[in-house]
């Protein structure tokens, strides 16, 4: 195993990061057979960064980001914040008042070592400790939604061919208590 370290974003990471997201977004999407939406990407890196400014600007209050990190460079990322306007809209706002974590990032180079699941042990620890219950996580990547339905069973909502024919919409609702069943 890597020796990983997970903390707090500081100012001083923001250019790392930003191309942190845009490596491993762009590797998403060329992995997943959209690598040619460029426009999307963009977007999704664009949604990134405004996260990560929102947890800067609030310490942590709006957004909520831990890193991982190999030695000085950044291998992964996961946030929290208040439920997306997609979920909130696919679940008939039955979701809006869940937590919702995101971002959850593995550099391409770095995937299948645990860091994923180390930083995800992390945010249940840190939502545990500020008195969140549960939370909510969605995807629309066909292979981030594998890990997603091995790890919490099936979605709560399945919004088929939502991105396209085949290309499905997943959210999950889930209570920290149960991960530890």
């Amino acid at each position: 195993m890597l020796n990983v370290d997970i903390r707090r974003p500081r100012n001083e990471d923001v250019i790392a990061l930003n191309q942190f997201f845009r490596t491993v977004i762009t590797d998403t999407f060329i992995k997943e057979g959209i690598g040619y939406k460029l426009e999307d990407i963009e977007e999704e890196i664009v949604a990134k960064k405004t996260y990560l400014e929102s947890d800067l600007e609030s310490n942590g209050e709006k957004r909520f980001f831990l890193i991982a990190l190999n030695g000085e460079k950044i291998v992964g990322t996961i946030e929290y914040g208040v439920a997306s306007d997609l979920i909130r809209k696919c679940t008939d706002n039955t979701f809006k008042d869940l937590i919702e974590v995101g971002t959850v990032f593995v550099h391409p180079d770095y995937q299948r070592m645990g860091i994923g699941n180390f930083l995800l042990k992390e945010m249940y620890w840190t939502l545990s400790k500020k008195g969140i219950e549960e939370f909510c996580l969605d995807s629309g990547y066909i292979r981030a939604q594998k890990i997603w339905k091995k790890k919490y069973g099936d979605p709560d909502y399945l919004l088929e061919d939502y991105w396209g024919e085949g290309f499905h919409h997943m959210i999950w609702r889930i209570k920290i208590e149960d991960l530890s069943k």
